[in-house]
């Protein structure tokens, strides 16, 4: 197993926001933010997105059909300051119900100067697909800088 498999993948944006409206946006607007065109899906075309801020909480994607297709769980919620979510895709990005295969992607909401918050993410836990899970670490941190991106441009006063 590399190296790289066992190192977590972290990003941090600031937003203009108080710890408790930016995890609001992040959490509860979680639709409003996350992109609908397929690129950060499991269907190109999502019919509404899940995120459930309670312990044992679903975290996924409904499709055109009204299916619902998990990406994983809630593990934890201390609002304002942390969620917790299970990642319980494969590297191929398919679900697996194993929560011995998971995981983790935790979000901190640190307020920052002049009333803004520092939101991080860190994906953690590649090791458990052994050297599939390098490949997925790369994947997956490109990706989650792009979607924090997205997250702070919609995160106005």
């Amino acid at each position: 197993m590399t190296e790289q498999a066992t190192t977590g993948v972290q990003q941090s944006v600031t937003v203009p926001l108080a710890p408790d409206k930016a995890f609001e946006l992040f959490v509860d607007d979680f639709e409003r933010w996350w992109p609908n065109e397929g690129t950060h899906s499991l269907t190109k075309e999502p019919q509404a997105f899940v995120l459930e801020p309670r312990e044992g909480g679903r975290w996924g994607e409904q499709d055109q059909e009204g299916n619902y297709l998990p990406w994983g769980r809630v593990l934890a919620v201390d609002r304002p300051r942390r969620i917790l979510l299970a990642w319980q895709l494969t590297p191929a990005f398919e679900y697996d119900a194993d929560p011995a295969m998971q995981t983790e992607v935790e979000v901190t909401f640190e307020p920052d100067a002049d009333g803004a918050t520092k939101v991080t993410l860190e994906h953690r836990g590649f090791e458990v697909w052994g050297e599939p899970g390098a490949e997925m670490r790369g994947s997956v941190q490109s990706g989650w800088g792009t979607l924090l991106e997205r997250y702070a441009a919609h995160a106005t006063p």
